[in-house]
């Protein structure tokens, strides 16, 4: 036998071993996949129902939603109604309770500050609000007594 032959039938016998390993594998795919396809039958036949029950469950759950959803409107709606009225009728109490002490208390204040600038001896002025108004004989003008008439010698 020559080298060739020799090499040729080295050949052979390792690519029928190595189809006969081929065919093992095959073998076993072929059963996982059987074992496969009856997990997925079984899955199949027990979530069947459940998938249907959902579907009505869900039908169910989205009506509970909804109507949730009207309750909630119409409670944000009366909570809304009672809110504008607590801030109308807490406004009014807390104008009457507070108008007339705040008021009182202004108008001390005022006093107060009136009575200490006479007493420091500044000019006399009143103040209303951001007018100032001072007194008659500040604006006056001064009268010249030379060119005056004689009547108004006398005023």
């Amino acid at each position: 036998m020559t080298a060739a032959e020799l090499a040729l039938v080295v050949a052979a016998v390792l690519c029928s071993i190595g189809f006969a390993a081929l065919i093992v594998v095959l073998v076993r795919v072929l059963d996982a996949l059987k074992a496969v396809r009856a997990e997925v039958d079984a899955l199949r036949a027990e979530t069947t129902p459940l998938i249907r029950s959902l579907v009505v469950s869900t039908d169910e759950a989205r009506a509970a939603v909804d109507e949730a959803r009207a309750d909630l409107e119409r409670f944000d709606h009366v909570l809304g109604s009672a809110e504008a009225i607590g801030d109308a009728v807490g406004g009014r109490v807390a104008r009457t309770t507070f108008s007339a002490p705040m008021i009182k208390a202004a108008g001390f204040v005022r006093g107060t500050s009136r009575t200490i600038s006479r007493l420091r001896g500044a000019p006399r002025s009143e103040s209303i609000g951001p007018v100032t108004v001072t007194s008659i004989e500040s604006v006056r003008p001064a009268i010249d007594i030379s060119t005056s008439s004689p009547d108004r010698r006398r005023a």
